[in-house]
């Protein structure tokens, strides 16, 4: 049986490195011996501090004791049957955690390409959420966007938003060191404002038109009423940073009155299967983001600011949780 060992979150703001052991591949699923992951800022982070309303989906998904990770790059170590297209020994992104050991199911592992490294692969789960998020928005070339996040799947949604034709595209954040990996991603303008701040600046760059589309990508609640105010009449609004917490807003004053489309864009919203209406699943656009670092057109690894050793990785959540902004791509490598 093999084992394999990885960060846990034994309660919220409690993380450490831990063993534990892993059952033998079974039917459909593939046993991954990682090199390198991903931290996502804003999910993991959030389940570390533990900040989710009891009942609510967030506290179905975080339970504790909790294994973080979900952006996880690796060889093939064995495969179970039933499995086709993957082979012992080939290089592959998945689902799985920061663990040195990873089991995943079939459909979650795809190939890297031989021109893509393994960090920027492991930027893969977060682009295809900022991908589907764009997608769903609709995106016409000329219209203008405002991105209210610029973390990393706001950055990511900033660039997917510009080879989408979008223009202005505006980005909000108050952490202006943020900001500068927004301008490199595409944001053709920054403002170091909150949402409630933005509504006059936003309007002057758009011509007096207001937003086509608004992206929240913060995972704020409180940030989700004043965003209201942002985009035109009949304009989108896309929730593409699983907000936390209960939000209060007056629908008939800013939704109806406006006839504005809100838009849940999680990553659960991909189509299961591929069909001539919607071909975009997981897999395809897990498949595309790779072809598109692999050919330039999409570039991340200007966005990794630390880098850590796995069992670095409890001293790399605290680092965190004490200024988020002060890192943008944390990759942990389960090399050494």
């Amino acid at each position: 049986m093999p084992q394999t060992r990885g960060l846990v979150f034994a309660r919220a703001r409690q993380v450490a490195i831990e063993e534990w052991d892993l059952p033998d591949p079974g039917p459909g699923e593939v046993l991954v011996r990682s090199r390198c992951s991903l931290i996502s800022t804003g999910t993991e982070l959030s389940a570390f501090g533990g900040d989710v309303r009891p009942g609510s989906r967030w506290a179905q998904y975080v339970r504790y004791p909790w294994r973080p990770g979900y952006s996880n790059v690796g060889t093939v170590e064995a495969v179970g049957p039933e499995v086709t297209g993957l082979e012992v020994g080939q290089r592959v992104v998945s689902h799985g955690g920061h663990a040195s050991l990873v089991l995943q199911k079939a459909g979650l592992v795809q190939p890297v390409p031989d021109a893509v490294s393994d960090e920027d692969a492991t930027f893969c789960t977060l682009g295809v959420i900022s991908l589907n998020g764009v997608r769903l928005a609709r995106l016409q070339v000329g219209e203008s966007v405002v991105v209210c996040g610029a973390g990393l799947v706001g950055v990511l949604a900033t660039r997917f938003a510009r080879m989408n034709g979008a223009w202005p595209v505006i980005s909000l954040d108050l952490a202006a060191g943020r900001l500068e990996f927004a301008k490199a991603q595409g944001a053709t303008h920054t403002l170091a404002l909150d949402a409630a701040q933005a509504e006059a600046d936003v309007r002057a760059i758009t011509k007096g038109r207001m937003a086509d589309a608004v992206f929240e990508v913060t995972g704020s609640a409180k940030v989700i009423p004043p965003l209201m105010r942002l985009p035109r009449r009949l304009g989108r609004v896309i929730l593409l940073g699983s907000p936390r917490g209960v939000t209060e807003i007056d629908f008939h004053d800013e939704v109806h009155t406006n006839g504005l489309h809100v838009i849940g864009a999680h990553n659960s919203t991909h189509t299961p299967v591929e069909t001539p209406y919607n071909v975009w699943t997981l897999e395809r656009d897990r498949e595309l983001f790779l072809d598109l670092v692999a050919a330039g057109e999409v570039q991340v690894s200007g966005l990794i600011t630390h880098r850590f050793t796995g069992d670095e990785g409890p001293r790399a959540f605290e680092a965190l949780w004490e200024d988020r902004t002060r890192l943008m791509g944390a990759v942990l490598d389960w090399t050494a």
